[in-house]
């Protein structure tokens, strides 16, 4: 008999709370109730609250549900489209447009669910919206940390002894360092990332040599000195010189560890975003200033689900006020 599901009454939701609670098991209560246990496991997944299942906060939460479902597919007008077409534009995820319209208070929120079928039935029909995703649509393998460990850094100081108060992400000033490489090893982009509002800095460099990858740090990051006060890198020999950044920024400068890539998550999250537009195999010769700056201003514009999807800039004012 093939799974099938369908929406559950209150009552049967009633009669779920009652068997639960004399502890029959789900295949028991689906018997009882005549469905599958799919439909009981995911009604338990769904609607209970902290593994606690109500049948009244149940039903709430699923009618709740299906309201939303059901006002998104009849308000996707050309108003709504037109603004989910320019976020996307942008860069933006469906989920960044769904979390901005929902804080921004506007008349209507449609699903992240809601835009991705609208993308897909774009491409079925000949459309590009579908390239404005991150990854185009393909899935996304993450990286390893085979990069890692490269080098060995005289004076280097390990991130265990890095302040405790870094990993709370509670403060501005605790930022993470790497760099981007072009095609062929030639050029690099210095990424800089705040850990607390994620806010990123970006800087082209002529080569990955440890010279001008430390000019690259404190050009950027010197203006703005009084907000960074750790920083953390991998063990590339293009961070030789960090005792020299340490010392122009006034701030300690710590090392992950070799193949924990997972130190500096953050960090490996922004460069593949970073990577969005300038992919593997690009050829840095011809990339500006200019270039990364825009690249720079549309990260730290674009609001993010960890910040309560404010962006950067909103989360960095903020923290600094």
């Amino acid at each position: 008999m093939p799974k099938s599901y369908h929406h559950l009454t209150e009552l049967q939701r009633c009669q779920i709370f009652t068997l639960k609670e004399r502890g029959d098991s789900q295949k028991i209560i689906s018997s009882i109730l005549k469905v599958d246990k799919s439909t009981i496991s995911r009604e338990l997944k769904r609607n209970s609250n902290n593994h606690d299942y109500n049948h009244i906060l149940a039903h709430s939460k699923a009618k709740k549900r299906r309201s939303i479902a059901s006002c998104a597919s009849k308000k996707m007008d050309s108003t709504v489209i037109t603004i989910i077409n320019e976020k996307l534009s942008l860069q933006w995820s469906p989920e960044q447009i769904w979390g901005w319209m929902r804080e921004h208070n506007k008349p209507v929120v449609v699903s992240h669910e809601r835009i991705y079928q609208h993308i897909w039935a774009d491409k079925k029909t000949g459309g590009q919206l579908y390239k404005d995703l991150r990854h185009g649509g393909k899935k996304y393998n993450k990286r390893s940390g085979v990069n890692a460990g490269r080098g060995c850094i005289p004076g280097r100081i390990d991130i265990d002894q890095r302040p405790d108060i870094v990993e709370k992400k509670t403060r501005v000033g605790d930022w993470e360092l790497d760099t981007i490489i072009g095609k062929g090893h030639k050029g690099a982009i210095v990424s800089m990332v705040d850990r607390a509002s994620k806010l990123t800095k970006l800087a082209i460099c002529k080569s990955k040599e440890a010279a001008p990858v430390t000019d690259a740090l404190t050009r950027c990051l010197k203006p703005m000195a009084h907000f960074v006060l750790t920083l953390t890198a991998d063990n590339g020999k293009e961070f030789a010189k960090h005792a020299k950044v340490s010392k122009k920024l006034k701030a300690d400068f710590y090392f992950a560890k070799p193949y924990h890539s997972w130190e500096r998550g953050l960090n490996e999250h922004t460069n593949g975003l970073v990577r969005q537009y300038f992919p593997k195999g690009t050829s840095f010769d011809t990339i500006s200033n200019k270039d990364v700056a825009r690249v720079e201003n549309l990260l730290n514009n674009r609001p993010r689900k960890i910040l309560n999807f404010k962006t950067p800039i909103e989360a960095f004012k903020q923290m600094t006020a």
